[in-house]
């Protein structure tokens, strides 16, 4: 896989990146949950944002040429409690 395909893997649709590095923003979300490879932590904010939750996914760091690495699934701290009780349905 070369860099362009690393970098097109880290882009949604529209251009909207799938995985914040190192972004400032979202210092004071909360996280729910933790993954080390970015495939599942996608599809678990997918769940997140189909129930209407606005869901993050960040990392302090760049994930390795595999997609793995410290991955926070992060929402506004107003709606920790709520995305975690629907997370809970899923563990």
């Amino acid at each position: 896989m070369g860099f362009r395909d690393r970098i097109r893997g880290l882009l949604g649709t529209g251009g909207d990146p799938v995985l914040h590095v190192a972004d400032p923003r979202f210092d004071q979300w909360e996280v729910v949950r933790e993954f080390g490879e970015l495939e599942t932590a996608r599809a678990f904010a997918q769940q997140l944002r189909e129930a209407g939750f606005e869901a993050v996914l960040t990392s302090d760091w760049e994930l390795d040429e595999f997609g793995r690495g410290d991955i926070h699934l992060q929402v506004s701290p107003d709606d920790w409690s709520d995305a975690e009780a629907f997370l809970s349905n899923y563990d």
